[in-house]
């Protein structure tokens, strides 16, 4: 069976007693001493360029992963039996089960036993975001109906088994390698999902405290997705996160009066976001997260799946990348502004982020009237999950390609 030190989290949330009961052998369950299992943290990043995130997950046996995160979620899990479980909602599933989890519900599948014993047990998932979803039905009349299945889908919901064939129908074009081909095929599962039957899963009390997290996940995810698309070299990004701090006012605690580890993440790239051109220290970065210096590299190493200084550096290069095809700034001057005193390492950095050097990426998008693409950036893995619930105990269970 399952072990209960898995389910030993960071994030506050109660939950069904059941969970315990299902999950510790008689004996052990003593050891469990408080009313709640804390889900942990899941950091879902979007990838540059894509709208939405697909992950294909293949596995001998699902393993209880008691987590939460402030994207949708869909999931259709398949050649698996075992037990699903969507706040307090705790019930049996087999076969093609697909799930739609709103924003910070925790959830986990467990599996028991693969229906076929000869091929692993597959998810496929989906995330997105509410905002995201909701700006499509707005700008979109043909998925206006997307607003409809965010309000159904706020208890979190489990679709019928012919909206499940239909899903598995468009896997090829959910896990194909373009990004655009991919958005196409969840748009369409999400629109017809909008009009499929559906059932209820977790109680309304559950969802209310679901939505009292969400209220400060939507601040990360906000500021979040400000700093992914900086980072990037987006021009959007750097006003969009100034504007998430001036909505929100700063960073808000989480229930129970203690900054969780998504808000502590938070406070670090939002100062990271306002300083990356100065000389930062890493006791600077300590004090506002109010952590280690230990602690604070496996925050960044859990979340971002990267070092505090590789995440600073390529905040960096984003900006600079920026300024290269936004100005005429001389390249050293872009390099100070930047926050790299060196110029010959702003070149190193430069080159090996974008496959040439500063002087060649200006000329580059004279000559072109583009940014050229990345020599250094590599197609989406589909297979490879967001680094915050990976351990090296659960990458082993994962099953290779054929």
């Amino acid at each position: 069976m399952f072990d209960p030190r898995e389910a030993c989290f960071t994030a506050r949330y109660r939950y069904n007693s059941d969970i315990r009961r299902c999950f510790c052998s008689r004996g052990r369950l003593a050891r469990l001493k408080t009313s709640a299992v804390k889900p942990q943290y899941e950091r879902v990043t979007i990838p540059e360029g894509c709208s939405i995130r697909v992950y294909h997950r293949q596995l001998a046996q699902i393993p209880f992963e008691w987590h939460h995160h402030p994207e949708y979620e869909l999931t259709l899990t398949m050649n698996s039996r075992g037990r699903r479980f969507i706040g307090d909602h705790i019930a049996d599933y087999s076969g093609d089960d697909l799930v739609l989890v709103p924003p910070d519900m925790p959830h986990t599948w467990a599996s028991t036993e693969p229906i076929d014993a000869s091929a692993p047990q597959v998810a496929i998932v989906v995330w997105f975001s509410g905002d995201w979803a909701r700006r499509i039905a707005d700008c979109c009349p043909e998925f206006a109906s997307l607003r409809i299945l965010l309000r159904r889908g706020a208890p979190g919901l489990r679709f019928s088994s012919e909206a499940a064939a239909l899903m598995r129908e468009r896997m090829a074009a959910l896990l194909d390698a373009s990004p655009r081909v991919r958005l196409g095929a969840v748009l369409d599962v999400l629109a017809q999902l909008a009009e499929a039957d559906s059932e209820p899963l977790a109680s309304p009390a559950a969802h209310s405290r679901a939505a009292k997290v969400g209220g400060a996940s939507a601040q990360r995810s906000g500021l979040a997705a400000g700093l992914n698309q900086f980072v990037d070299g987006d021009d959007s990004a750097g006003s969009a996160s100034r504007a998430a701090r001036q909505k929100t006012g700063g960073t808000a605690a989480m229930p129970g009066g203690s900054a969780s580890e998504a808000e502590r993440l938070s406070r670090v790239l939002d100062l990271l976001d306002r300083r990356f051109h100065e000389p930062l220290r890493i006791a600077e970065l300590c004090e506002v997260a109010n952590l280690s210096e230990r602690s604070l590299h496996r925050y960044f190493m859990r979340h971002l799946g990267e070092s505090v200084g590789r995440y600073l550096s390529r905040l960096r290069i984003g900006y600079a990348t920026r300024q290269l095809t936004d100005t005429t700034w001389p390249v050293a001057l872009i390099a100070a502004k930047a926050g790299f005193p060196n110029l010959a390492n702003f070149n190193r950095q430069f080159l090996a982020a974008r496959g040439m050097t500063p002087s060649a990426y200006r000329r580059f998008f004279e000559t072109h009237g583009r940014a050229p693409k990345d020599a250094a950036a590599a197609p989406q893995d589909l297979q490879m999950r967001p680094p915050s619930l990976e351990k090296s105990g659960r990458r082993s269970r994962r099953v290779p390609p054929a």
